[in-house]
Order: C-alpha cells, then sequence, then structure tokens
C-alpha cells in the first residue's frame, strides 16, 4: 500500500470549536452534554444533547451562503476551514494553488445530511402548501453538498465523493481516501465528517426507538460508556476534518505529519439492521490489524483503542467482547476509552472527531478518560481509564466506529517514522 499520512485536522463540537480548545477539554475530562436550547423541547421526552454552542456561520461563510447550507453544512465547513489552514496548502484566500487543485479531492460523510432542513420544509409543505417550500431546500439538506461546498470554498478539483454509513461514516471516508490515494486517484483528499441532527424529528425518531439516554436531570452523566448504569446515547452534534496525503508529497513541501495509516478494515454484520452482533466489529478490527501488520512487515501492536462506546447496553458489550476475542483475552488488551461520555454521539461526524482525538492522544502521549465509570459492566471488563487522563507513550492506536444496518469501521494510526 503506498503510504499515506495525515496533515491537517479541524475540528467543531460541543467543547471546542478547534482542535487544540476540544482536545484540551476532553483530556480533562470536560462535558458538553446539557439541555437542548435548539428547538423548544417542552414535548419531548429526551431533553438533552451535545449541543454547539455560540456557533455564528457567518465567521465562516457569507451571509448568503449561510441561508442555502444546512447547520451539518456550516459545522463541516468550520472544520474544514481549521484542516486546510493546518495543513498548509490553502493560500490566504482559502484557497488551493492551481498546481495542486486537480489531484486534490474531498470526502464528505454524514449519517443523516439536512434533517433539519427536511423537517422545516416538510412542515411548510403541510402548512402552507408546496408553493411555499424554499428553493433551498434540496441543495441545502443534501449529504453530498457537504463536499460540493467545501470543494468550491477551497478550489479542490479532485474526487468528490460522499459517504452516508450511518455512524460508521466518517470512518468509511478516511478508509476510503486511503483507498483512493493508494490507487493514484489523488494526492491529497479533504476527509470531512458533520452531523447536526438535534432537530425534533431526530430527537423524536431515536427517542421513539427508545436508543437515547433519559437523564433529562442530570445531563452531564447522561452518557455512561461501558457503565452498568448506562441507559442509552446522547445526541451530539459537530465535525472533524482530516487531510490525507502520500507520505511522498507530504516530505516532498517539508509538511508536518501527524501520523501514518498504517490499517484500516470494513465490514457487515449481515443479522440485523439495529441490533449488533460481536462478529461484525471483530471482523472489521481483525482486517485492520492484518492490514497494518502486512504493512509493517510484523505482527502491529495496538497500544490505545478510541472506542466507538455509545452508551447503550448492547452496543458496548458487543465492542468489548469484540476486543477482548481480538486480544485473545482481557490481560492482552490494550486501554480502551470513549469520547462520547463528553460530546454526545455525533453520528456520522463519530468517526472523523475521534479520529482526531486519537491521532492527538498519539502525538501527545495522553489518552482521554472515559468519563462517569462509576460501576463498570463486568461484561465490559476493559480498561477504560475512568474520569482521568493517562500519560503513556503511544506508537499506534486504533479508532472503532460502527452504524445501523449492521456496517463498521476500523482505522489504525501510527506515529510517523521515516
Amino acid at each position: 500500500m503506498k503510504r499515506v499520512v495525515i496533515t491537517g485536522l479541524g475540528t467543531i463540537n460541543s467543547i471546542g470549536h478547534n482542535v487544540e480548545d476540544s482536545f484540551k477539554a476532553v483530556v480533562a475530562g470536560e462535558c458538553g452534554i446539557d439541555t437542548i436550547t435548539l428547538f423548544d423541547i417542552e414535548q419531548f421526552p429526551v431533553k438533552i444533547a451535545g449541543e454547539v454552542k455560540n456557533f455564528d456561520p457567518t465567521t465562516v461563510m457569507d451571509k448568503k451562503e449561510v441561508k442555502k447550507a444546512d447547520r451539518f453544512i456550516q459545522l463541516g465547513i468550520k472544520a474544514a476551514k481549521e484542516a486546510m489552514m493546518d495543513c498548509g496548502l490553502a493560500g490566504e484566500d482559502g484557497k488551493v494553488s492551481a498546481a495542486d487543485a486537480n489531484r486534490f479531492g474531498v470526502i464528505s460523510a454524514s449519517g443523516i445530511g439536512g434533517l433539519s432542513t427536511i423537517e422545516k420544509n416538510s412542515v411548510v409543505c403541510n402548512t402552507r402548501g408546496p408553493r411555499r417550500i424554499s428553493p433551498f431546500f434540496i441543495p441545502s439538506s443534501l449529504v453530498n453538498m457537504l463536499s460540493g461546498f467545501i470543494s468550491i470554498e477551497h478550489g479542490l478539483k479532485g474526487p468528490s465523493l460522499s459517504h452516508v454509513t450511518a455512524c460508521a461514516a466518517s470512518t468509511h471516508a478516511l478508509n476510503d481516501a486511503v483507498k483512493t490515494i493508494s490507487l493514484n486517484g489523488a494526492d491529497r483528499i479533504l476527509v470531512v465528517g458533520a452531523e447536526s441532527a438535534i432537530c425534533g424529528a431526530g430527537m423524536g425518531g431515536f427517542a421513539a426507538m427508545k436508543a437515547l439516554s433519559t437523564r433529562n436531570d442530570d445531563p452531564k452523566t447522561a452518557s455512561r460508556p461501558f457503565d452498568i448504569d448506562r441507559d442509552g446515547f446522547v445526541m451530539g452534534e459537530g465535525s472533524g476534518a482530516l487531510v490525507v496525503e502520500t507520505l511522498d508529497s507530504a516530505l516532498a513541501r517539508d509538511a508536518k505529519i501527524y501520523c501514518e495509516i498504517i490499517g484500516f478494515g470494513e465490514s457487515a454484520d449481515a443479522n440485523h439492521i439495529t441490533a449488533p452482533v460481536m462478529d461484525g466489529p471483530l471482523r472489521a478490527m481483525q482486517a485492520a490489524v492484518a492490514m497494518a501488520s502486512a504493512n509493517l512487515g510484523e505482527d502491529v501492536k495496538i497500544d490505545y483503542i478510541n472506542s466507538h462506546g455509545t452508551s447503550t447496553p448492547v452496543g458496548d458489550v458487543n465492542e468489548a467482547q469484540a476486543i477482548v476475542e481480538l486480544f485473545n483475552g482481557v490481560e492482552n488488551c490494550p486501554p480502551v476509552t470513549s469520547t462520547k461520555g463528553q460530546i454526545g454521539h455525533c453520528l456520522g461526524a463519530a468517526g472523523a472527531i475521534e479520529a482526531i482525538f486519537a491521532i492527538k492522544a498519539l502525538n501527545e502521549g495522553i489518552i482521554p478518560p472515559t468519563i462517569n465509570i462509576k460501576n463498570q459492566d463486568p461484561e465490559c471488563p476493559l480498561d477504560c481509564v475512568p474520569d482521568t487522563a493517562r500519560k503513556v507513550e503511544l506508537t499506534t492506536v486504533m479508532s472503532n466506529n460502527f452504524g445501523f444496518g449492521g456496517t463498521n469501521g476500523s482505522v489504525i494510526f501510527k506515529k510517523y517514522e521515516a
């Protein structure tokens, strides 16, 4: 496999509006989950979420363009701008050079896309008639419009693609970037996962499935990955962006290299649309480990896993048992944490945001904690680094994300070595 590295990062989420603030907050165990303010929650059984606070989209977009873009696109553009500036390839106008443009692509990811825009225009159609629907309804809500907006903003003329594989979408997008670059389809790809489903349809829909925590009176402890008292996930929103490029191109321009992607794996449960089984995640992780070992020429050693860890009763046990199986016993497992206790579950953006946390952990030698573990589930017998971050030298880390439909993705990052 052609060697592929990460050279740019960007994020916005409920605990930070950029990478440095977000990682500092996640290491400190801060929690961004609180009572919902984005819409009237009076009639809803679930009233808490990990909202992005104090976000003004006009700081990253023209005021007229804001009206044409759903909130998930606005958040994605914010994270993408940070990653593009971080990688050093964007000029003062935000665009890449003409020499770089044709071989620089974008792959976006979202689990649902512009759900609040769809909800709003459906109401308009039913109450005021179809002639009152906004002309921006469709282009504002399509998932691939995230790639469209970003390619225009930065002048990226390579592949423009989108993944809509539920909560594994960002991880799959990242893996797809590696495939595309490895097959010489591009030199660089900006991967952006974005989600904003904190609206009536989103909260009502997931609540109807009984997938959400109902701890409305205690938002900060509502998301409890791997704790025996967990009662469901907490909805989050945000975006993560990563610039992926060949090692050769990164070295040629003396770029800052965060890490190398040495393996990834994807699989299907082929069992049930919403109830996971251990076999699917296990095979995704096994495939990632096998690829990484083949690329290294020796067995890869995983030092830390940023888990999917949603805080759902079935999902956490399923993933924990798959990890124990992967490492042939609890005693061989590396530390495993979930950052969803702090930012909630950002659905299709989760993979990108959590990959950034894993990469920062790798670079700074500190594992973010899993907060809200007061009574760890004995069926999740992992070293979950409860409540307090842990300083430790890391060389190789894994990030997992799984989605409805039984779709799974894992990716392995290694500290760069020449």
